[in-house]
């Protein structure tokens, strides 16, 4: 008999694990309610930033919140598929010995695998992680492991440009969210976080979180009730229908950017995966609101993490995403009037 899910009591919950994460990275609010989202649709996350903002931390402290297993990988130029899978070495009586690596240790139970500047390690890894996130399944060994419960957290460092490869289309793709961190203006946090000793110890700190706070082996069927329990009316599905195909043809919405030739700004993406992304994670923010339907608010809260990594830009206009995908996502915005 399936066990019977309280959303309310789960809402408490997620509101809690988003009090907690906000005590040990000050100033990230939004970014942690997009990872709250994220974690009650079951979508996996990308965090993006400059050096030291709190990205690794905020990953950690969500995990530690969800327990269950938890392992980690280093971006490095020289890491392979091979790495996830197993780990060789010489025994202690001198001979080649062959365990479990880190996305093989913990089987079923693994709850977190985190990679942590996902953009140092080159194509072949990204492409197990492909079929890592779109399945939750590997084949090692002639098996296949099944990861039921797994979430893929990765970082990525925005500076840095020596050594790195962008991950392709397909990869971002599969990515629920992508989350931009930056450091934080307001001047009472830059105090805290320059002279408060608390704020030094990162481990230290995420230490002092409740480890699973948020069950994570329940956390399918509480997304699945979630987006069972969410209702879309019929203006709001039309309105969400008109972002989608002003996305896709922005010059026929009648959006302009300036310096952009809109008719060869959008290569493709905004696919019918990706709005139906969206749609999941404005019912999570529906729920976590209190509600039991959607309402424009509840997309467009969502917009820019679920659906920016998702358009794809010609080649002419690629190397400017940073500065003119916020203004693409803005102008849609703008232009669709709400029901």
């Amino acid at each position: 008999m399936q066990e019977q899910i309280n959303l309310n009591e789960w809402r408490e919950r997620a509101l809690s694990f988003e009090q907690a994460a906000n005590k040990v990275v000050l100033g990230l609010e939004r970014q942690v309610r997009a990872l709250t989202i994220a974690i009650f649709s079951r979508g996996h996350v990308l965090l993006e930033g400059d050096v030291g903002v709190g990205k690794t931390t905020l990953l950690k402290a969500a995990s530690r919140l969800l327990g269950g297993a938890y392992q980690r990988i280093e971006g490095a130029i020289d890491l392979m598929p091979g790495d996830f899978l197993y780990h060789a070495y010489i025994d202690q009586n001198g001979q080649p010995a062959v365990a479990p690596g880190p996305l093989l240790r913990h089987e079923e139970n693994l709850a977190v695998f985190f990679f942590n500047e996902i953009n140092r390690a080159r194509p072949q890894a990204h492409s197990l992680l492909l079929r890592l996130m779109a399945e939750r399944s590997v084949n090692a060994f002639n098996r296949d492991y099944a990861f039921p419960h797994l979430i893929v957290f990765a970082d990525r460092n925005r500076l840095e440009r020596e050594e790195t490869f962008e991950l392709p289309a397909a990869a971002r793709d599969r990515f629920f969210m992508e989350v931009s961190v930056t450091a934080p203006e307001d001047r009472e946090l830059q105090r805290d976080l320059m002279f408060s000793t608390r704020f030094h110890d990162a481990d230290a700190l995420i230490d002092t979180l409740e480890a699973g706070l948020v069950p994570y082996d329940k956390l399918n069927a509480v997304a699945a009730t979630i987006q069972e329990s969410v209702r879309a009316e019929l203006a709001l599905q039309d309105y969400a229908i008109n972002i989608w195909q002003a996305l896709r043809n922005p010059e026929r919405a009648g959006i302009q950017i300036e310096d952009v030739d809109i008719s060869r700004l959008v290569a493709g993406g905004a696919s019918p995966r990706g709005m139906a992304m969206l749609m999941r994670a404005a019912r999570t923010r529906a729920w976590l609101e209190g509600r039991d339907y959607l309402t424009p608010d509840d997309i467009r809260a969502v917009f820019p993490e679920t659906v920016g990594h998702r358009v794809f830009f010609t080649p002419a206009y690629e190397l400017r995403r940073d500065e003119i995908a916020p203004e693409l996502l803005s102008g849609v915005l703008n232009k669709i009037p709400a029901p």
